[in-house]
């Protein structure tokens, strides 16, 4: 196994055995700020994309999450068993971090219980850490940070699998096809011509969606922003319109749910759109929720930007060598 993940009860063997010799190829630090309905399954996600990019190297993961995001009483006996403070990070930078993103409650990113916190740990990431990946909302905080940009609300939630556009002159883009397909869940961006003003290549991007992947290297160190989700799996934006069709029928929200687009198979879009139309044209009646098979129709959804993403993180995991000191 090329990724070994650390829990706080065995950093003090890691420490001894490191002593001793022995000691990982990279360190890599894991921020998971998602809430518990996808909080497993982002760790899942990200550890498996790093399993598949890290080739012979082994990579220690430590897992850390913030407070401010809330928590139920399972997540949080798994955070205190596996994870670390978000504090222990500043005692040794990891070659890597990945900060996730997070489900956004306030309409100002800044009004975020956990705002201070996040913007302590991209300040110290910038001058410790060689390269930090940002998902989606850490991306868009970055650059309210750093370079003063503010995000925008979309007219209407960004959601599905697109059609992108990639430079293939870029090192994170090496092997990469000249189009691929990336998913996107965001209601949030920052325009295209504000990032390249402040010096980020443009690495992947699309008519539909404006960009998804960018980067810049600084003083010696990278950043890499995210607005897509090359780390969903095939059924993760289906899970999420589950979700959000369940919520809106049972009456627990009343903003209408949107179908994401491209998110099954050819032979399961005439069904789900009818669904569709019969929760947002209908009584809002749970049952058809309750009915609806989509547990089969997620096994059945494709998986075209796997390759594309595995592809992207091997490329992320060798960049930290060719960053320019």
């Amino acid at each position: 196994m090329t990724v070994r993940l650390v829990k706080p009860a065995s950093a003090n063997r890691d420490s001894s055995a490191a002593s001793v010799g022995h000691s990982p190829h990279w360190k890599l630090a894991l921020v998971n700020n998602m809430p518990d309905g996808a909080f497993d399954t982002t760790e899942r996600q990200y550890v498996d994309l790093l399993e598949e990019g890290s080739g012979a190297d082994e990579i220690e993961v430590r897992r850390y999450t913030m407070l401010g995001v809330p928590r139920g009483e399972g997540t949080s006996a798994r955070i205190g068993d596996e994870y670390f403070p978000v504090s222990d990070i500043y005692l040794g930078p990891p070659n890597f971090l990945i900060v996730t993103g997070s489900n956004p409650i306030e309409a100002r990113i800044q009004d975020e219980l956990y705002w201070i916190d996040l913007v302590e740990l991209l300040t110290w990431a910038r001058e410790h850490v060689t390269s930090t990946l940002l998902s989606c909302l850490s991306a868009h905080a970055a650059l309210s940070v750093f370079d003063g940009i503010s995000r925008i609300r979309l007219p209407v939630k960004c959601t599905g699998v697109f059609s992108q556009h990639v430079d293939i002159s870029q090192p994170l883009t090496t092997g990469l096809e000249p189009e691929v397909l990336l998913p996107h869940s965001r209601w949030n961006t920052v325009p295209r011509d504000a990032l390249e003003h402040a010096g980020y290549d443009v690495v992947i991007h699309s008519e539909a969606t404006d960009w998804s992947v960018a980067s810049r290297e600084e003083n010696g160190r990278q950043v890499v922003l995210v607005q897509g989700h090359p780390e969903y799996d095939p059924s993760s934006l289906l899970r999420e319109y589950r979700r959000d069709a369940g919520r809106y029928v049972r009456h627990e929200r009343d903003d209408v749910p949107l179908l994401p687009f491209h998110c099954v198979s050819l032979e399961d879009r005439g069904p789900l759109e009818h669904l569709h139309n019969e929760i947002i044209l209908g009584d809002r009646d749970p049952v058809v929720i309750d009915q609806y098979p989509f547990d089969d129709v997620g096994a059945r959804a494709p998986w075209p930007w796997r390759s594309m993403a595995k592809r992207l993180f091997a490329n992320w995991l060798t960049s930290v060598g060719q960053v320019k000191d």
